[in-house]
């Protein structure tokens, strides 16, 4: 047994018991969080979620996917965040700016951080030859713009963007105005019978909202231009 030399004065003792003695605190391992950087490996499987577009510009639809990633899965940090995205359409004539957009999108995603910018930067593309409607009265400056509407519904889906809820006052006005809307253009309907069909497109020959589809070619119904020449 070691011999223990006491230096100073004894002022007082106690005799120490199975229940006195504190026990040794045990260190918890540490929880690593992992977080979204753009070194992160990329698993061999992925959550995605696939978004169709089909605009009254085009005969055929676009269909937007985008992958998320699982950061901490089966611990409080758990969280989904996206990590890739695509478009796939037949029309071959966007063929290049969406493939450029969705790389550029890709790394941004990847690169972590705040990524809700995109939603607005991508609704704030507007179409110089004029925009559309979609159903619901929604109208859509472009199909960027309308790319931008299904990020935001996206990362809404995830827990990035908050949903807006509105209150019982504001869901009534919404109403009223909606009802005032399609009241206005069932007038339209009826009396302008000199009007151009709902959802035509504005001609870049004689600038007249009238480009409809037809037969397959966008014709405008006042000057005749058409694009299929």
């Amino acid at each position: 047994m070691k011999r223990i030399k006491i230096k100073k004065k004894i002022v007082d003792y106690r005799v120490s018991t199975a229940e006195t003695v504190e026990p040794k605190a045990v260190k918890s391992p540490e929880t690593k969080v992992v977080r979204m950087h753009e070194r992160l490996e990329r698993p061999g499987m992925l959550r995605g979620s696939t978004y169709k577009i089909k605009t009254p510009i085009s005969d055929h639809a676009m269909y937007i996917t985008i992958n998320d990633i699982i950061l901490n899965p089966g611990t409080e940090f758990e969280k989904y965040r996206p990590y890739e995205i695509f478009i796939n359409s037949k029309n071959l004539d966007h063929y290049q700016w969406i493939v450029a957009l969705t790389r550029v999108m890709s790394s941004v995603f990847r690169k972590g951080g705040d990524v809700a910018f995109l939603v607005e930067e991508l609704k704030a593309v507007f179409d110089p030859k004029g925009g559309y409607w979609q159903p619901g009265g929604i109208f859509m400056p472009s199909i960027i713009a309308e790319l931008g509407y299904v990020v935001e519904k996206h990362l809404q889906s995830i827990g990035i963007i908050p949903l807006e809820k509105l209150d019982e006052h504001q869901k009534k006005l919404v109403e009223e105005k909606r009802q005032e809307f399609e009241n206005r253009n069932r007038q339209q309907d009826v009396f302008d019978q000199g009007s151009f069909p709902v959802g035509a497109q504005l001609c870049g020959h004689c600038n007249t909202v009238a480009m409809v589809m037809m037969d397959g070619c966008l014709t405008c119904l006042d000057c005749g231009y058409s694009k299929c020449g």
